[in-house]
């Protein structure tokens, strides 16, 4: 039970990040009914890509109530890196708790994720958790034309999805900053299907408007998203969550805050470099 209670608090702090709510605590009434693609029909997107670039790399710090528990790393390789004939950003995640946090409980998570140049949607992906002597590993290939996903954890190797792409937790943050909120209105919301661990969770969540936040880089101009979240005995509130991401064409996440039933998470960022465009919505003063 100890380390359940850790773990929520740990996927609390990674998933928060995406600002696409807590998946990992989502409980599916009954399974979806999936519509099968007709392969032979299918044509793969091609979405311009104005947000990020090779070498962008973001450094968050997280905090459990008024405790420095964390921190993650985001971070695009220098080069493409080639899949099956396609050229794809890797992008990863790395969280680890912090060592004076470690004495109670030590987290060193790794989540990668290959996404096309071109659809900027996931090609593959992989997890490897570890929390103190726990350790679970992940892996997963998309295969958007057949509605599949290939994994290990699969019965039979492989799942149905959705018609359409599935992200998981690394390709879904940069999906989100390629979405144009320039004609949205408070209140409009934008659906998205993640995978994580053999699950598909059909999420969204909702912009809230504009908003200037006084932030450990600066005060900065930012977009304010509130994901979906469930309540049960993490969350009391469907909206308990608040999402902030830089108002200009990078996008990038700048703050995420959940107020819990028991205390609250806040993931801050503290440094930044490799931007693809002029962080036009930092104040200078």
């Amino acid at each position: 039970m100890k380390r359940n209670k850790n773990t929520k608090i740990r996927n609390a702090a990674i998933l928060l990040l995406c600002g696409l709510g807590l998946s990992s605590f989502v409980v599916l009434q009954e399974e979806p009914v999936l519509a099968p693609v007709d392969s032979s029909t299918f044509k793969h997107r091609t979405m311009d890509n104005s947000a990020f670039d090779l070498g962008e790399k973001l450094y968050y710090r997280v905090h459990y109530g008024i405790i420095n528990a964390a921190k993650i790393s985001i971070k695009i390789d220098d080069s493409y890196t080639n899949y099956k004939e396609n050229e794809t950003y890797h992008v990863s995640i790395n969280g680890h708790t912090l060592k004076a946090f470690d004495w109670m409980f030590k987290v060193r998570d790794k989540f990668d994720s290959y996404v096309n140049k071109e659809s900027l949607a996931p090609m593959k992906y992989s997890k490897v958790v570890r929390e103190n002597k726990y350790k679970d590993v992940d892996y997963a290939v998309y295969v958007p034309e057949l509605s599949e996903i290939y994994t290990q954890k699969a019965e039979g190797g492989k799942i149905k999805t959705k018609v359409g792409y599935t992200y998981d937790i690394a390709s879904s943050i940069f999906y989100v900053r390629n979405i144009d909120f320039s004609d949205a209105k408070a209140g409009d919301e934008f659906p998205i299907n993640i995978y994580l661990d053999n699950k598909i969770y059909e999420l969204s969540f909702k912009y809230a408007g504009k908003e200037t936040i006084k932030s450990d880089i600066g005060k900065v101009k930012c977009i304010k998203l509130i994901p979906k979240v469930v309540v049960d005995r993490v969350f009391g509130d469907e909206e308990a969550m608040t999402i902030w991401i830089s108002d200009d064409e990078n996008k990038i996440p700048i703050r995420v805050k959940a107020d819990l039933k028991v205390g609250s998470v806040k993931v801050d960022l503290t440094s930044y470099s490799g931007l693809k465009n002029t962080f036009s919505s930092k104040l200078k003063k």
